[in-house]
């Protein structure tokens, strides 16, 4: 029985388009499936595997599901071979992808049924270079401001479809790794133990230390600027909260603030002074000559050529700490939640999950926490694109 798919020689290959050569190296891959068996499915004994192919697949899923999967996958080859690369056909492309995948990812068959033969891997080949296709043609898209990420995004959708591919085809043990579903299941039944989980870390531990860590960070930076004899005395001292170890200062935190958000609180201040510090004094040294000894000709006092000079240029160095500090905040907030913390939190969910072997509730925690510290990272970044607008750096971006 021939498959429907259409010979290469049906295709104009264009040169010019991103990812041709790679379209024309998944449709050879999808053709060389054809021949080898695409599951391994086991007999009546439970141990005898019998090699399907492709048009006879009937046990795992229907048959129509395996011919629409090498259908997708070939449109998908052809289109990136033929058409030229704009929004609709760059759309179709990435729908067609996401059926094929879809289909393999429905064909698989559990450990009990079987296993997937020679022919899905090649399949499976071929999707994953038409996955990387359309991350090229989006990349190429000239797409509007607030599109600019959607290559990003696509790619971390490729990621997910083939880490539940991948989990699921090799039978990997939900302790190990559990699939992207097991973690959005996970997601969905405790939305409010991780929201209350997220209120405790993030908006008591993480905020009030980040706001204290980086104000305080700021605040010292300028003193030290003004006193030079502070310079001298209090740097050193300053520099030694960077070397005290997270994993030291956490039970000794918990033993002085309590078990309760303070202790937390009192880490993420250890952990973002010196960054905001470092930072403020290095933004304060990078005024330039001429427009000190301009303020000077003018007759300005210390106190406005710091707010009208020193304090603006210092601007992308203090937002630059401000947003490594936000992960930072985060991190150490979770890590110190580890040694002592009442019975909510994020680091403690995953402490105590992790314990009992619940994996995706785990990963869904982390999934939680990562996405408040992209928020944040992200929000710094517009915040500092309104702020610092006259940088250069930030009108080359626009």
């Amino acid at each position: 029985m021939s498959h429907p798919i259409a010979s290469p020689s049906a295709a104009r290959v264009r040169p010019d388009a991103p990812g041709a050569l790679l379209a024309v190296l998944a449709l050879a891959l999808l053709l060389l499936s054809l021949p080898y068996p695409a599951l391994q499915l086991a007999g009546e004994d439970g141990f005898t595997l019998n090699p399907v192919a492709w048009w006879a697949v009937q046990t795992v899923a229907p048959g129509w599901v395996a011919w629409g999967t090498g259908l997708a996958t070939g449109m998908a080859a052809l289109l990136a071979l033929r058409a030229t690369p704009g929004r609709a056909a760059t759309l179709a492309l990435m729908l067609l992808t996401v059926a094929a995948l879809g289909g393999l990812i429905a064909l698989t068959p559990t450990e009990e049924q079987g296993a997937v033969g020679s022919g899905f891997w090649l399949c499976t080949g071929a999707v994953a270079l038409l996955a990387l296709v359309t991350v090229a043609r989006v990349s190429a898209l000239p797409l509007p401001r607030g599109l600019d990420a959607a290559s990003a995004l696509l790619f971390g959708l490729w990621v997910l479809l083939f880490w539940e591919l991948l989990t699921t085809a090799f039978a990997v043990p939900r302790v190990l790794l559990p699939p992207p579903s097991s973690v959005a299941v996970a997601l969905w039944a405790h939305a409010a133990t991780l929201r209350d989980d997220l209120v405790q870390t993030v908006g008591k531990a993480v905020l009030i230390g980040y706001a204290l860590g980086c104000g305080l960070g700021v605040a010292v930076g300028i003193a030290i600027d003004r006193l030079p004899f502070l310079q001298r005395g209090l740097l050193p001292v300053a520099s030694l909260t960077s070397t005290v170890p997270l994993v030291g200062v956490a039970p000794i935190a918990v033993m002085w603030f309590g078990f309760d958000w303070p202790s937390k609180a009192a880490v993420v201040v250890l952990m973002t002074f010196f960054p905001a510090l470092i930072s403020t004094l290095a933004g304060l040294g990078a005024a330039g000559k001429l427009e000190r000894e301009l303020m000077f000709s003018y007759a300005a006092s210390d106190r406005r050529t710091l707010l009208d000079l020193r304090l603006p240029v210092a601007l992308p160095f203090i937002f630059n700490a401000l947003k490594v500090n936000a992960t930072l905040a985060l991190i150490g907030a979770i890590v110190a939640e580890f040694f002592g913390s009442p019975t909510v939190g994020l680091g403690f969910r995953i402490s105590t999950e992790a314990s009992r072997m619940n994996m995706p509730l785990v990963w869904a925690t982390i999934v939680v926490a990562s996405a408040v510290g992209m928020l944040a990272y992200a929000l710094l970044g517009r915040l500092e694109r309104r702020v610092n607008f006259w940088h250069p750096a930030i009108r080359a971006a626009a």
